[in-house]
């Protein structure tokens, strides 16, 4: 009996990783396979959206909440274009844009699933400019376009039933109970809120953010001296314990996308000019603001990207 259970178990987690729906993320033209639908991560994300601006205090300045609010529908737009040139019409359905600044020092902004946009006062000091708010809007729009937070669930769904299974197995083995705390391990790695995207998801929406940037008329080679002031001027040398990249080997991977990326700055009419390098420091920048450096950190919720 015990056999026939774990085998059955098997089968079933074997069906599950066939199961799903594989797509082709734009831009980058990776394969990635999703055991979620649009339905279900849109329905969450409004949930999610609706609890965290209910107790968010949006900006006074009137001035920087318009220009979030340009910036950001005119990157909507142009991600818009792209996803209709490109036979994805179907998908432009699921976006309902809306652009927030909320009074918040930390130096972070996220896009939900359907284009909830937040941004924090306390990354402004960090962009400096519209082009600059360009690269971090384009780098949360990215995570939405991807599918990152459908991605991630379905990878914790896997590894739930991939658990479950071990639990099954301790659980014959050895006794009761030792595969039960596995079991729960699993299920807790699977709340919502807690999912992170991956160093490689973050590096994707680097890149197809530099893009959007570009496509939306805003020049992209802002994005190196902007990530630079994030990074405070120095650069990790080490993303093995980070969700995120090192800030040298995202300032790298930029640098190789933007022969790329000013192609489409040219197609939307941009002029390439060698951009000029700020002598004002960076560490005098970060003193503005008390937080951590990660404008990918997910601060309120999974899906907040």
């Amino acid at each position: 009996m015990k056999q026939a259970r774990i085998l059955l178990l098997v089968m079933a987690t074997a069906l599950l990783a066939a199961c799903g729906t594989t797509r082709t993320v734009p831009i980058t033209g990776r394969k990635q396979s999703l055991l979620v639908s649009d339905e279900q991560i849109l329905s969450l994300s409004n949930q999610e959206y609706t609890k965290y601006m209910a107790s968010a205090k949006k900006s006074t300045s009137s001035t920087n909440t318009a220009m979030v609010r340009r910036v950001g529908q005119r990157l909507a737009n142009a991600v818009e274009t792209y996803l209709r040139n490109n036979g994805l019409a179907n998908e432009v359905k699921q976006y309902s844009w809306e652009f927030n600044l909320v009074q918040d020092k930390a130096a972070n902004a996220f896009c939900m699933p359907g284009g909830k946009i937040v941004v924090y006062e306390g990354l402004l000091p960090y962009t400096q400019s519209e082009a600059g708010l360009a690269i971090v809007l384009g780098h949360e729009i990215a995570h939405a376009v991807a599918k990152h937070s459908a991605e991630q669930m379905s990878k914790q769904i896997r590894q739930q039933y991939g658990t479950q299974i071990v639990g099954t197995i301790l659980n014959s083995a050895v006794g009761s109970g030792v595969g039960d705390i596995a079991a729960v391990v699993a299920q807790q790695g699977f709340q919502f809120r807690n999912l992170k995207y991956s160093r490689d998801n973050e590096s994707e929406a680097d890149h197809m953010g530099l893009i959007f940037a570009a496509m939306a008329g805003y020049d992209p080679q802002v994005a190196i001296p902007f990530w630079t002031r994030m990074s405070g001027g120095k650069g990790n040398s080490s993303d093995v314990f980070s969700d995120h990249p090192s800030d040298a080997k995202r300032i790298a991977a930029l640098e190789r996308e933007m022969p790329e990326a000013l192609e489409y700055y040219k197609a939307a009419g941009g002029k390439v000019t060698t951009p000029t390098t700020t002598k004002k420091s960076a560490s005098k920048t970060a003193k503005k603001t008390t937080t951590k450096k990660n404008v990918g950190t997910i601060s309120a919720s999974s899906l907040y990207k």
